[in-house]
């Protein structure tokens, strides 16, 4: 009987509920594994006693990022890990947009101000600001190019985080036609959906977001399906990931551009898509019988 960990976060009032982890836990159960959820920062926790530890909702990570990394290292080194932490670390860090770009795949266009950078903002359109850690659209917002003393003071408090700030333009077909997640198990894909847009003007980067507006199913085209091949290509390490996410907009010249590649802890939006949970779990015990 195969022991599989999945990996969550304690609760608080900046993290939304798992929906999924119920459900996956006790599917995994009825197939035969013994399967439990276990909080990535339990100091009592002995990772070494499961054969397959899943990152599946540390979504507290990203302000804790070095700390967060420093375990996928220590869980990766006495057990197998997914996804590993080689990927981990590349992935925590949003500069991989740049790794991606500069390997030919299609992303939203995005400049890095770390901190000490000088500032250095849009004039001509709206932009978005965010850490280059982040998850669920925490301190992310959307400036108008006349907003530039509210978006220097987000700038600022990043910097004072200890973040390098993103800047990117704000992809204006988001408003007609969302964003789009596709997902992966086991380098094939599982299914997809799409939601409306987070941001909306005016809304402070403090306040807490609407993560998956209007989430619904999705049957991705062929230009999203390539366009996420080629970003999956660019994974570092010798293995497939075991699971991903590649999120999707629409550019001025209506083809996608990837948004994000989630490869530490995307929701699956198992809930959305039930059908889905048998390939999930036959993944997860592939994995772990290897």
């Amino acid at each position: 009987m195969s022991r599989v960990a999945l990996v969550t976060c304690r609760p608080g009032p900046e993290v939304a509920e798992d929906r999924d982890l119920p459900g996956l836990v006790r599917a995994l159960g009825e197939a035969g594994a013994e399967a439990s959820a276990e909080v990535w920062d339990d100091g009592d926790v002995d990772w070494a006693g499961f054969d397959l530890v899943v990152i599946r909702s540390t979504w507290d990570y990203s302000w804790r990022a070095a700390e967060f990394t420093a375990w996928a290292e220590r869980c990766g080194a006495v057990t197998r890990l997914a996804n590993p932490a080689d990927v981990v670390r590349w992935n925590t860090d949003k500069r991989y947009l740049g790794d991606l770009a500069a390997a030919g795949v299609p992303v939203v266009e995005t400049r890095y101000l770390a901190p000490g950078d000088a500032l250095d903002l849009p004039d001509g359109h709206e932009y978005v600001v965010k850490p280059a850690s982040g998850a669920g659209a925490r301190f992310a917002a959307r400036y108008a190019p006349g907003e530039h003393a509210a978006a220097a003071g987000h700038v600022r408090r990043l910097h004072a985080e200890g973040f390098t700030a993103m800047v990117q333009p704000y992809v204006r077909g988001i408003d007609t036609t969302g964003e789009r997640a596709l997902q992966y198990v086991g380098g094939t894909l599982l299914h997809a959906s799409r939601k409306g847009p987070v941001l909306a003007p005016g809304t402070p980067y403090d306040r807490r977001k609407v993560a998956h507006p209007g989430l619904t199913d999705w049957t991705p085209s062929p230009a999203e399906t390539a366009v996420a091949r080629q970003a999956l290509a660019c994974v570092p390490g010798t293995s497939e990931p075991l699971y991903a996410r590649v999120d999707l907009v629409d550019g001025e010249d209506g083809l996608p551009r990837v948004m994000e590649l989630e490869l530490v802890e995307p929701n699956l939006f198992l809930w959305l898509h039930p059908e889905s949970v048998p390939r999930v779990v036959e993944e997860i015990l592939r994995a772990a019988a290897r």
